[in-house]
This record gives structure tokens, C-alpha cells and sequence, in this order.
């Protein structure tokens, strides 16, 4: 009697200090704790996470599904659970490659900053390592729509199509949007410029952990490295000669990366189409992801959806 007494009460101590630590980090910790929920979303979809050896460090990648290869690359920030709603149902037609970038996630480097240059080399080599010799379309959000696009001028016999998710290689952004905010009120403005109005407000404590990633996140440690970003910007002219399909899906509230940013590329693409997603912003995988999966069934030669132009 007394053992199993004291055995139940520790499970019921372990079981509560669990929960407790559970219950800071959603409340102190809540872009952990989602970025942890959306990488076990993959799995369970089936997916499974690999590391693969790069000249940067292991990256991971989680990769599952059958069909031709379909590459997903996250944005600056961000990581390779961004796509949880999109994989149950591109698993079924796809092979997911989905990487988390270099110096994002689990991908290395773990400290310090991360030029463009180690992102790229770093998905070239999970590309080459995992593609199989294979050509590939490539879906990209923001900083992975800026990837995709060099991956299909430096590897054009790697890249059969690519669809960029507001983002693109060209410069001008729009920099009054702070990206590393230092106050919660910094932050509110911040997802205002990102998201729609008649989107859901974000919770404080989210705008708060916002504020403590901003000195130390990947995103900080990427922007650091923008004196050497200006060999990878690519011009209107290299535009003019990719030769590969490219689709823009575009959240049309974007206030960071606006619809004339697509519209740029939309004019000298030589194979081009606009899909836009109204009331909605920066990375319509998240905040709209039902309207996102029908504009990307349609991308990736689907059905049909509205497209606000075509060439």
C-alpha cells in the first residue's frame, strides 16, 4: 500500500511539474512552444526529419511523401513548420523536401550571424543530397521565394518551376516595416504591417516574446549580415532571362513586400502569373491557409483560381 502510494504520488508530482513548466512556456514562450507544435504537425503528417552534412553544419530537413520532388523554404525568422497546414495533402502527390534554413530551427549554425551566402550553399547541398538528381519545383515564402528564384538562375537544370510566396530577389522592400521590434507597442505595428486588418489581433504575450527574440533570433542574425545581401539581389534583366515558370502568390494586405513588388516581376518574367489572396498579408501559409492551399493547387497546375494576370 505504501509503495504504490508513493508511487502515485510521484507521477501526480511529475505529472504537475510538467504541466507547470508546460504552462510557462505557452505563457512566457508562446513562439517556442508554436514553432515546437507546427515541427510535430509534420511528423505526424508523416514526414520525417533527417540531418544532412553541409560545408555550414548538419541541416535538418524534413522529407516524406511520394511523386515528384517538391521543395518548401520557409522565411527569414521562421522555420520548416510554417507549411503544417499544406503537407497532409501535398504528401499525398509530393515528395516534401522542407528544410529548416541555415541558422533557423535546428539547422546550423546555432550562433552568430548568417549570411545569404551559407543560406544558399547549405540548400544546395540538402537539395543535392535529397533531390536525387531530379527536378524540382520550388515554393517559397518571403526569404525562400528570394532563394527559389537564385536556385533557378544558378541551377536552372535543377528547377522545373517556382512558386513565390510573397517574395522575390529584386530590392525594395519596404523598410519602414521594423522587423525587430523593441517594444510590444513596436511589435502591434509591426503585425499590422504583416497581416490584414480583419485578421485575428495577436495576443500580447506573442508581441512580447516578439520583442525578446528580436536581439538574438535568426532574423537579427541574418539582418546583420545586409552589407553582403547585394550579391544576391537580382535585377528586372536577370529576370528577363529565367526560364523556368514562376507563380507569385501574393497576400494583397502585404505591407512589407506590396502587391507592386509582384507587379514588378510580373512585367519582365517571361513566364508569369499573379494569384493574389485578398485580406491577407505577409505569409498567407499562416494567417489564411485555407484560401493559401487553393491558390497553391492552382500554382502548381490545379485547379483553377482567379489570377489577376497571366503571361
Amino acid at each position: 500500500m505504501t509503495k504504490w502510494w508513493i508511487l502515485g504520488t510521484a507521477l501526480l508530482a511529475v505529472s504537475f511539474i510538467g504541466c507547470t513548466a508546460v504552462g510557462w512556456m505557452f505563457t512566457k514562450r508562446p513562439l517556442d512552444t508554436w514553432a515546437w507544435g507546427t515541427r510535430r504537425a509534420l511528423l505526424r503528417a508523416g514526414l520525417k526529419k533527417v540531418l544532412v552534412q553541409t560545408p555550414v553544419g548538419p541541416q535538418t530537413v524534413f522529407v516524406g511523401g511520394s511523386g515528384p520532388v517538391l521543395v518548401l523554404l520557409h522565411g527569414a525568422g521562421d522555420q520548416a513548420g510554417t507549411w503544417l497546414h499544406v503537407v497532409p495533402s501535398l504528401a499525398k502527390r509530393y515528395t516534401l523536401v522542407i528544410p529548416d534554413l541555415a541558422g533557423h530551427g535546428d539547422s546550423a549554425p546555432a550562433t552568430g550571424p548568417i549570411p545569404t551566402a551559407d543560406i544558399f550553399g547549405a540548400l544546395e547541398a540538402v537539395i543535392a543530397s535529397q533531390a536525387q538528381g531530379q527536378r524540382l519545383t520550388v515554393v517559397g515564402n518571403s526569404l525562400g521565394a528570394w532563394m527559389a528564384m537564385v536556385l533557378a538562375t544558378r541551377h536552372p537544370d535543377w528547377v522545373e518551376r517556382v512558386v513565390a510566396v510573397n517574395g522575390g530577389p529584386l530590392k525594395g522592400t519596404n523598410t519602414n516595416v521594423r522587423m525587430l521590434p523593441t517594444t510590444r507597442q513596436e511589435a502591434r505595428e509591426t503585425m499590422a504591417q504583416l497581416r490584414d486588418a480583419s485578421s485575428p489581433a495577436i495576443p500580447d504575450k506573442v508581441l512580447d516574446d516578439m520583442v525578446r527574440q528580436a536581439p538574438t533570433g535568426p532574423l537579427f542574425r541574418f539582418a546583420i549580415t545586409a552589407a553582403s545581401m547585394d550579391a544576391w539581389i537580382l535585377t528586372e534583366e536577370d529576370l528577363r532571362t529565367l526560364k523556368v515558370p514562376v507563380r507569385l502568390i501574393w497576400g494583397v494586405s502585404d505591407g512589407l513586400m506590396p502587391m507592386d513588388y509582384a507587379q514588378r516581376m510580373l512585367a519582365v518574367l517571361p513566364d508569369a502569373e499573379l494569384i493574389p489572396i485578398e485580406h491577407c498579408g505577409h505569409m498567407p501559409q499562416q494567417e489564411a491557409p485555407e484560401r493559401f492551399k487553393t491558390a497553391l493547387d492552382h500554382a502548381l497546375g490545379g485547379a483553377s483560381a482567379p489570377a489577376a494576370g497571366a503571361k
